[in-house]
Protein backbone atom coordinates (compact mmCIF):
# COMPACT_ATOMS: atom_id res chain seq x y z
CA UNK A 1 0.00 0.00 0.00
CA UNK A 2 1.22 3.52 -0.74
CA UNK A 3 2.59 5.51 2.19
CA UNK A 4 0.19 8.02 3.66
CA UNK A 5 1.49 11.56 4.18
CA UNK A 6 1.27 12.53 7.83
CA UNK A 7 0.23 15.98 8.95
CA UNK A 8 2.51 17.64 11.49
CA UNK A 9 0.49 18.04 14.71
CA UNK A 10 2.52 21.11 15.73
CA UNK A 11 1.43 22.91 12.56
CA UNK A 12 -2.21 22.02 13.21
CA UNK A 13 -1.92 23.14 16.82
CA UNK A 14 -0.53 26.53 15.76
CA UNK A 15 -3.31 26.94 13.20
CA UNK A 16 -5.91 26.15 15.86
CA UNK A 17 -4.35 28.74 18.17
CA UNK A 18 -4.54 31.29 15.34
CA UNK A 19 -8.22 30.48 14.81
CA UNK A 20 -8.93 30.91 18.52
CA UNK A 21 -7.15 34.27 18.41
CA UNK A 22 -9.18 35.28 15.33
CA UNK A 23 -12.40 34.28 17.13
CA UNK A 24 -11.36 36.36 20.13
CA UNK A 25 -10.65 39.38 17.88
CA UNK A 26 -14.04 38.88 16.20
CA UNK A 27 -15.76 38.75 19.59
CA UNK A 28 -14.09 42.03 20.59
CA UNK A 29 -15.17 43.69 17.33
CA UNK A 30 -18.77 42.47 17.70
CA UNK A 31 -19.00 43.69 21.30
CA UNK A 32 -17.72 47.16 20.32
CA UNK A 33 -19.63 47.34 17.05
CA UNK A 34 -21.18 50.70 16.25
CA UNK A 35 -23.89 50.30 13.62
CA UNK A 36 -23.66 53.97 12.63
CA UNK A 37 -19.89 53.97 12.12
CA UNK A 38 -18.35 53.00 8.80
CA UNK A 39 -14.99 52.13 10.38
CA UNK A 40 -16.55 49.49 12.68
CA UNK A 41 -18.20 47.81 9.73
CA UNK A 42 -14.94 47.58 7.74
CA UNK A 43 -12.98 46.25 10.72
CA UNK A 44 -15.63 43.60 11.43
CA UNK A 45 -15.64 42.57 7.76
CA UNK A 46 -11.85 42.20 7.79
CA UNK A 47 -11.96 40.08 10.97
CA UNK A 48 -14.53 37.74 9.42
CA UNK A 49 -12.40 37.40 6.28
CA UNK A 50 -9.33 36.65 8.40
CA UNK A 51 -11.24 33.97 10.32
CA UNK A 52 -12.47 32.46 7.07
CA UNK A 53 -8.92 32.29 5.66
CA UNK A 54 -7.64 30.69 8.87
CA UNK A 55 -10.37 28.05 8.78
CA UNK A 56 -9.65 27.33 5.12
CA UNK A 57 -5.93 26.94 5.85
CA UNK A 58 -6.67 24.52 8.69
CA UNK A 59 -9.01 22.50 6.51
CA UNK A 60 -6.43 22.29 3.72
CA UNK A 61 -3.66 21.28 6.12
CA UNK A 62 -5.68 18.71 8.03
CA UNK A 63 -7.09 16.90 5.02
CA UNK A 64 -4.54 16.31 2.27
CA UNK A 65 -6.17 15.31 -1.02
CA UNK A 66 -4.87 11.72 -0.97
CA UNK A 67 -4.87 10.97 2.73
CA UNK A 68 -6.22 7.44 2.30
CA UNK A 69 -6.32 5.13 -0.67
CA UNK A 70 -9.66 4.97 -2.40
CA UNK A 71 -11.54 1.74 -1.69
CA UNK A 72 -14.52 0.85 -3.89
CA UNK A 73 -17.79 0.72 -1.93
CA UNK A 74 -18.57 -2.67 -3.51
CA UNK A 75 -15.43 -4.11 -1.91
CA UNK A 76 -16.39 -2.70 1.49
CA UNK A 77 -19.85 -4.26 1.17
CA UNK A 78 -18.23 -7.56 0.14
CA UNK A 79 -16.03 -7.57 3.26
CA UNK A 80 -18.93 -6.51 5.51
CA UNK A 81 -20.83 -9.57 4.28
CA UNK A 82 -17.98 -11.74 5.58
CA UNK A 83 -16.41 -12.58 2.23
CA UNK A 84 -12.73 -12.66 1.33
CA UNK A 85 -11.52 -9.50 -0.50
CA UNK A 86 -9.07 -11.62 -2.52
CA UNK A 87 -12.03 -13.44 -4.06
CA UNK A 88 -13.60 -10.10 -4.97
CA UNK A 89 -10.35 -8.99 -6.61
CA UNK A 90 -10.03 -12.25 -8.55
CA UNK A 91 -13.64 -12.04 -9.78
CA UNK A 92 -13.14 -8.41 -10.79
CA UNK A 93 -9.98 -9.23 -12.74
CA UNK A 94 -11.74 -12.12 -14.50
CA UNK A 95 -14.65 -9.85 -15.41
CA UNK A 96 -12.30 -7.23 -16.85
CA UNK A 97 -10.40 -9.93 -18.77
CA UNK A 98 -13.63 -11.25 -20.32
CA UNK A 99 -14.62 -7.73 -21.31
CA UNK A 100 -11.20 -7.11 -22.84
CA UNK A 101 -11.40 -10.34 -24.85
CA UNK A 102 -14.83 -9.37 -26.14
CA UNK A 103 -13.64 -5.93 -27.21
CA UNK A 104 -10.51 -7.45 -28.77
CA UNK A 105 -12.68 -9.84 -30.78
CA UNK A 106 -14.89 -7.02 -31.98
CA UNK A 107 -11.83 -4.97 -32.93
CA UNK A 108 -10.41 -7.83 -34.98
CA UNK A 109 -13.79 -8.45 -36.61
CA UNK A 110 -14.08 -4.80 -37.63
CA UNK A 111 -10.50 -4.83 -38.93
CA UNK A 112 -11.28 -7.89 -41.05
CA UNK A 113 -14.47 -6.24 -42.31
CA UNK A 114 -12.50 -3.08 -43.13
CA UNK A 115 -10.02 -5.06 -45.21
CA UNK A 116 -12.73 -6.98 -47.09
CA UNK A 117 -14.74 -3.82 -47.72
CA UNK A 118 -11.64 -1.96 -48.89
CA UNK A 119 -10.75 -4.72 -51.34
CA UNK A 120 -14.29 -4.85 -52.73
CA UNK A 121 -14.53 -1.06 -53.00
CA UNK A 122 -11.16 -0.79 -54.73
CA UNK A 123 -12.20 -3.45 -57.25
CA UNK A 124 -15.66 -2.03 -57.87
CA UNK A 125 -14.63 1.62 -58.01
CA UNK A 126 -11.04 1.95 -59.27
CA UNK A 127 -11.24 5.75 -59.10
CA UNK A 128 -11.42 5.49 -55.29
CA UNK A 129 -8.38 3.22 -54.84
CA UNK A 130 -6.18 6.03 -53.52
CA UNK A 131 -8.85 7.11 -51.03
CA UNK A 132 -9.45 3.52 -49.93
CA UNK A 133 -5.71 3.01 -49.49
CA UNK A 134 -5.46 6.21 -47.42
CA UNK A 135 -8.37 5.18 -45.17
CA UNK A 136 -6.91 1.70 -44.65
CA UNK A 137 -3.48 3.04 -43.74
CA UNK A 138 -4.97 5.70 -41.45
CA UNK A 139 -7.06 3.17 -39.54
CA UNK A 140 -4.17 0.78 -38.97
CA UNK A 141 -4.78 -1.65 -41.80
CA UNK A 142 -2.63 -2.46 -44.75
CA UNK A 143 -3.61 -1.19 -48.15
CA UNK A 144 -5.00 -4.11 -50.14
CA UNK A 145 -3.43 -4.93 -53.48
CA UNK A 146 -6.45 -5.64 -55.62
CA UNK A 147 -6.67 -6.89 -59.14
CA UNK A 148 -10.10 -6.29 -60.61
CA UNK A 149 -11.44 -8.74 -63.15
CA UNK A 150 -13.73 -6.19 -64.75
CA UNK A 151 -16.97 -7.51 -63.27
CA UNK A 152 -16.64 -5.69 -59.93
CA UNK A 153 -15.34 -8.72 -58.01
CA UNK A 154 -12.23 -8.17 -55.92
CA UNK A 155 -9.32 -10.55 -55.82
CA UNK A 156 -6.74 -9.89 -53.17
CA UNK A 157 -3.19 -10.78 -54.03
CA UNK A 158 -1.58 -9.70 -50.80
CA UNK A 159 -3.37 -11.72 -48.14
CA UNK A 160 -6.53 -13.60 -47.49
CA UNK A 161 -8.87 -11.64 -45.18
CA UNK A 162 -9.31 -12.97 -41.68
CA UNK A 163 -12.73 -14.44 -41.04
CA UNK A 164 -14.88 -13.32 -38.16
CA UNK A 165 -14.58 -16.77 -36.53
CA UNK A 166 -10.80 -16.64 -36.37
CA UNK A 167 -10.86 -13.03 -35.22
CA UNK A 168 -13.12 -13.88 -32.27
CA UNK A 169 -11.25 -17.03 -31.23
CA UNK A 170 -8.90 -16.36 -28.29
CA UNK A 171 -5.23 -17.04 -28.74
CA UNK A 172 -3.33 -19.58 -26.65
CA UNK A 173 -1.66 -16.80 -24.64
CA UNK A 174 -5.04 -15.42 -23.53
CA UNK A 175 -6.38 -18.70 -22.17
Amino acid sequence: MAPVDRVDPDVLEQQLKDIIQDLYQLMVQVSTYDSAGRASKDVLTNEIKTLSRSLQTLHTSASPPNALPSVPPELLQYVENGRNPDIYTREFVELVRRGNQLIRGKTHAFAAFRDVLAADMAAAMPELRDDVKLVCETTGGSAPVVVGDGDGEAKQEKQEPQTVQTALAPTQSQQ
